[in-house]
């Protein structure tokens, strides 16, 4: 489905953009993270990335031209996809510039009083003071969460410098400084969560008194809702020489020193890896968490990817405690544990789940995929069956393929099959769209490409949407046999345990065999225990007999 890209905020007082050059041309096929434009801010010329992947199909800003941000600036989509309809559509064509002329400012009534409109722009603050707000990193982007300082209260920063790295609702990516001078003041700590244009810094000279400004600074808009604990943590500035004289007691410094580590995370449990680095380690299996960074920082980059050996990875073991002493650590809750947290919550405790358990027999389905895998370049896994026999599976049973909601039953004629992913912070489940309409090879493949994307948080948000069901897999852990949370507002989820070697019973002889128990639990409100036990028959007979879904 196409996506329309907008014009990136890219600075925090970015109203506009100039397409300086385009990268990508129409008709080039884009990958998430390629480069497709160099954007001029007011700041400024910076590389913006791709969000999406697929074929550039239309340019809406040209070279040299200005536009605001939001406007209509690109269309990815499938090669040869009609996007017509998505530009005449209301939301396409609020996107589109008509011409790129600045919006003007909201200009607001003087009053008496200072408002907290004012002092957000620093309007209270001497000149010579830059108030650094939490930019927009991504068109969808509404809050972000600080997953790790680069610089610390009092550190000298230069234009270019990075300041901070940065958790969208996409990604995490490295916000760089526009302006020059020493940090006073930091508005946001580490592993909390902000709205967008929310007070993110100071930067100004070495050795201001912030304390006259710690009030003002403290009142203005600072901590989303969602991160409402962090409204208890109190706003950090630089320490002078005239805060130590005061009569009043100064706002406490925590400095920490910087130890190297082998490897360097935030305070999000997110590792401090570049971009490239993550790509490689994805596309090499590797598993950053054994990776040592000999970038800034600790900072993982492309050559530590390039000579890394299993074999000298430090395992990660817990610390060393001395006989008789309890120890511990508390590790704040990042977003994705929060959501993930809450919607489990709300789907055991709200659908009547019920579970059937089954045994399949998988000798068939072994000599299946060798065959299958003897052709060259193609490689399926037992995962990749098991989703074909799923989704052909649900075609025929549409009441399991349904979705509750409080006034209606939707029975859903597609099949969208989530596969559910463990990642660094929790679970993602990426959707297959149309699972049953795909070859088993484009299944590996889709998998696969999600599997790695997910795990370093390249996913967008409409390729974790409008699942209708799930699987869990976790037999590639040795796990023969466990149950599921039902994925709200879907039906039902497939466990899919280890495959098994052990005695069978064979025309009244007992003989090796290998099977794999599944569990299907079901939401009672809308599957019946029979509807749910003739899926799983129907399913039986793609599993044992794959040959089956290739008619």
């Amino acid at each position: 489905m196409a996506e329309i890209i907008t014009m990136p905020r890219l600075s925090d007082t970015m109203t506009e953009g100039v397409v300086a050059k385009w990268l990508k041309q129409v008709g080039d096929q884009v990958e998430e993270g390629d480069i497709l434009a160099e954007i001029e801010t007011d700041k400024a010329t910076m590389e913006f990335e791709s969000f999406h992947e697929g074929t550039l199909l239309h340019i809406g800003i040209q070279e040299g031209e200005t536009a605001d941000v939001d406007s209509l600036l690109a269309v990815i989509g499938e090669k040869g996809e009609d996007f017509q309809a998505l530009l005449e559509s209301d939301n396409g064509s609020e996107k589109v510039p008509a011409k790129a002329e600045p919006k003007p400012e909201p200009v607001q009534e003087a009053s008496a009083e200072p408002t907290e409109d004012a002092s957000s722009e620093g309007a209270d603050l001497p000149e010579g003071m830059e108030v650094i707000t939490m930019p927009r990193l991504s068109d969808t982007m509404t809050e972000g969460t600080v997953a790790k300082w680069l610089k610390n209260i009092g550190d000298t920063v230069d234009e270019g410098d990075i300041l901070a790295e940065i958790e969208t609702d996409k990604a995490t990516m490295e916000f760089e400084s526009f302006h020059q001078g020493t940090l006073l003041y930091i508005g946001v700590e580490e592993g909390k969560t902000a709205e967008v244009d929310a007070v993110l810094a100071v930067i100004g000279e070495k050795g201001t008194d912030m304390s006259p400004y710690m009030d003002s600074l403290a009142q203005k808009p600072k901590v989303s809702e969602k991160a409402a604990e962090a409204k208890d943590s109190k706003p950090v500035a630089a320490p002078s020489s005239e805060q130590g004289k005061s009569s009043q007691a100064p706002v406490a410094v925590k400095s920490a020193p910087a130890a190297p580590a082998p490897v360097q995370v935030g305070a999000n449990g997110r590792i401090v890896a570049s971009p490239l680095a993550r790509k490689m380690a994805a596309e090499r299996n590797i598993n950053l968490n054994q990776v040592s960074g000999s970038g800034e920082g600790g900072r993982i980059v492309k050559r530590d990817i390039e000579n890394f050996t299993p074999g000298a990875a430090a395992s990660s073991q817990m610390p060393f405690v001395p006989k008789g002493q309890e120890s511990f650590e508390e590790v704040s809750n990042s977003q994705m544990r929060k959501v993930i947290a809450r919607r489990l919550g709300e789907s055991k405790f709200t659908a009547p789940h019920y579970y059937l358990n089954v045994e399949f027999d998988m000798d068939n389905a072994i000599a299946f995929r060798n065959q299958y895998n003897s052709v060259p370049d193609t490689k399926i896994s037992f995962n990749d069956i098991v989703v074909k026999a799923t989704a052909l599976a649900l075609k025929q049973h549409p009441q399991v393929n349904s979705q509750w909601f409080d006034d209606r039953i939707k029975k859903n004629h597609h099949v969208h099959i989530g596969v559910a992913v463990a990642v660094e912070d929790g679970l993602l489940v990426p959707v297959l769209k149309f699972a049953d309409e795909q070859t088993l090879t484009q299944i590996g493949a889709q998998v696969k490409d999600f599997a790695g994307r997910a795990r370093n948080k390249k996913l967008t948000p409409e390729e974790m949407e409008g699942s209708t069901f799930t699987i869990s897999n976790l037999g590639m852990f040795g796990i023969t046999d466990f149950t599921s949370i039902i994925n709200q507002p879907n039906s039902a989820i497939l466990s899919v345990g280890a495959i098994v070697q052990k005695p069978v019973v064979r025309n009244n002889e007992i003989v090796v065999g290998n099977t794999m128990k599944l569990t299907l639990a079901c939401d009672h409100r809308t599957v019946d225990g029979a509807t749910g036990a003739m899926f799983l028959q129907t399913l039986k007979e793609y599993i044992e007999n794959p040959v089956t879904m290739l008619i």
